[in-house]
């Protein structure tokens, strides 16, 4: 049977192993959960006169530093006094030089928003006329590379920790009291509380090089982890290393003090242990509520609480299904789980399930905001797929719930166990008669009598608990029982980690509400071009759809003084949500069908980050011009779209 369960074991740890790497390094660097809402002066847009400061409104507050904003000339040196300030709610400002020259200005910012996740992103804007730029920020990002990992290899971890530790000391206490003499129970706790603590040290070492630099160098800056201890997140680390000190007081009286007492005593501490573990465990659940996504958005009184209660349940579901594996397969023979224990287990386990699906659904509506946010962000379509393992984990739980219920201790079972007392009597009779014989009538072997006795004694014992072991895992419907919780845990593993991945996701009601206000200050911009006829300027907004992986997004193309004669046109790329990025083709025609003329192509070269631009482009003659864009997202995907437009 040991044979048999080895293969079984390692094929769970395999798949543990290769869905956290999957999903962890396919998930990229952190998404920000704080999106850039407006800016003044506003994305490519041609100032006539040098601004004194250059404001940025975000969807929610965000922590800065000096280096948090910066302004580039077009050689890429900085033009900002490097102190950002608030001017007011979400709207930051950081104050310019004077008497810039004309040119192409690049803005960079790198914060850390209220949910404690970083955000980096940029922009352009000219003065008196666009020029050419050295700066390149097509690699921008916040949470990414090696750091990034393992950042999100540890936040992966300290959520196993806490729902192993958690779960299986709630398994032992109010399912299977017994199971506190089990050393496999004692170190799957054990493993789960050391897993748990050194995750929490790593994530507060690696804090400041994830929120900052990104350069793996200055995980071990004091500075840098002096300045996380002041920060929100910081002090949320900070504490759950304090509530791990009373777990680990609460693990040692759990298989200590409390395996040995018994009766009345035991029952005392029993509801002691039931208190303080829930304590415990509650603060270690709002280590991470009050410093992530329920600290921050709509109700965040309500959605702490709630966040607190979803993580103990999938901490007592999850968990405790964990440590009923080891039990059915790490058990020893004398003390195997009884039936009693997995029914108790299967109800607190529905309890738990009812729970997560209640408040699951309120954060998934605190998050989402909309049904169109399922399927139109990246948040609501992770959702989706963590919904879709939860019902197939709920499904295979429905399955271990109709084999626990046909789950019995066995006459066999109990006979064994009844009759061990008496195996070991009669073994022990007997190696005392064959030790006395053998010591009157071969006196000169002394303590070698004795230590032969030992080792029959001891083999005896090993071939009654084999013989007990294959009795017990005889039983069809504990086998059935096994591995039901087998497929369970392995579900578990992959739900886990999308969780994980949610949590560092952008919530869909964010990236919805700031892809709005990029929308309407788009709208407002054109608007305001359209009218003035005495600038000439035309802005066309136009979005797109290649039909692959990041292929959805925005296409704006700016024509000064949009007449006849030379033209200098701009063309902009931005996600759905309002950031810019890059594409590996973007191409202009003009097309005037009235006088069968076109198209007329025009190749921009590009500028920086979602920004290309041609000059002396050729309008020949007035009229309805059709604009088309040509954007290729990969080296097969890509889509035209166009708008009619009055020139001249």
């Amino acid at each position: 049977m040991t044979q048999t369960i080895a293969p079984r074991v390692r094929m769970l740890v395999l798949l543990f192993l290769a869905v956290t790497g999957a999903l962890l390094a396919g998930a990229g660097p952190a998404s920000a959960h704080a999106a850039l809402t407006g800016s003044d002066p506003a994305q490519g847009v041609v100032v006539d006169k040098a601004p004194a400061q250059v404001s940025l409104t975000f969807s929610e507050t965000v922590s800065m530093n000096d280096d948090s904003l910066r302004v580039l000339d077009p050689k890429g040196a900085r033009v900002d006094t490097g102190k950002p300030s608030e001017v007011s709610g979400t709207t930051y400002a950081v104050q310019l030089h004077s008497g810039l020259p004309d040119g192409t200005y690049t803005v960079t910012y790198q914060v850390v928003s209220a949910d404690s996740h970083p955000v980096a992103g940029a922009y352009t804007f000219s003065i008196g006329s666009p020029s050419e730029t050295s700066v390149s920020v097509s690699g921008q990002e916040a949470g990414g590379g090696v750091v990034g990992w393992l950042y999100g290899f540890g936040r992966y971890a300290s959520y196993a920790g806490f729902i192993v530790m958690t779960g299986g000391a709630a398994f032992v206490l109010a399912c299977w009291r017994r199971g506190t003499g089990v050393p496999a129970l004692q170190r799957l706790v054990v493993t789960g509380w050391v897993a748990m603590a050194a995750a929490t040290l790593f994530l507060l070492l690696l804090r400041g090089s994830y929120t900052g630099s990104g350069k793996l160098g200055d995980v071990f800056d004091l500075d840098l982890l002096g300045e996380v201890l002041q920060t929100k997140t910081g002090a949320a680390l900070v504490s759950r290393l304090l509530l791990l000190a009373a777990a680990a007081l609460f693990i040692a009286v759990l298989f200590g003090a409390y395996d040995k007492r018994e009766g009345e005593e035991k029952r005392d501490l029993t509801f002691g242990l039931a208190i303080g573990g829930t304590v415990v465990a509650a603060g270690l659940a709002a280590s991470w509520a009050m410093a992530e996504h329920a600290s921050t958005g709509l109700q965040p009184g309500i959605a702490m609480p709630v966040d607190v209660l979803h993580l103990l349940a999938v901490a007592t579901w999850l968990g405790g299904l964990t440590t009923l594996l080891v039990a059915l397969y790490r058990a020893p023979a004398d003390r195997p789980v009884e039936a009693p224990a997995a029914r108790r287990f299967s109800r607190l386990a529905l309890g738990s399930v009812c729970v997560v699906a209640a408040t699951g659904t309120y954060q998934s509506w605190r998050q989402l905001g909309s049904w169109s946010a399922l399927t139109d962000t990246g948040y609501g379509r992770l959702l989706l797929v963590k919904i879709g393992l939860v019902a197939l984990l709920v499904g295979i739980a429905w399955i271990s719930r109709r084999w626990t219920a046909r789950l019995a201790d066995t006459t066999t079972e109990e006979a064994v166990t009844k009759s061990a007392p008496e195996k070991e009597h009669v073994t022990a009779s007997a190696g005392t008669t064959d030790t006395a014989q053998q010591t009157s009538g071969d006196a000169e072997a002394g303590s070698g009598s004795a230590k032969r006795a030992a080792q029959l004694a001891r083999q005896q014992a090993a071939v009654d608990a084999t013989r007990q072991k294959r009795l017990r895992d005889s039983d069809a419907h504990r086998i059935g029982l096994r591995r039901s919780v087998l497929a369970e845990a392995g579900v578990a593993v992959v739900v886990l980690a999308v969780t994980t991945l949610l949590t560092s996701t952008e919530p869909g009601r964010t990236e919805q509400d700031a892809a709005a206000a990029n929308r309407a200050s788009s709208s407002s911009s054109s608007s305001s071009s359209a009218g003035d006829s005495a600038s000439g300027a035309l802005t066309l907004d136009m979005s797109f759809d290649t039909g692959g992986t990041d292929g959805k997004g925005v296409v704006s193309v700016d024509l000064d003084p949009a007449r006849t004669g030379a033209n200098e046109i701009h063309v902009y790329v931005t996600r759905p949500n309002g950031r810019a990025f890059d594409v590996p083709e973007v191409k202009v025609a003009f097309t005037l069908e009235a006088k069968d003329i076109g198209p007329l192509p025009v190749v921009p070269d590009h500028i920086t980050t979602g920004h290309w631009s041609a000059t002396g482009v050729q309008i020949p003659m007035a009229g309805e011009w059709e604009i088309s864009v040509t954007v290729r997202t990969s080296d097969v995907d890509q889509v035209t779209v166009s708008k009619n437009a009055q020139i001249g």
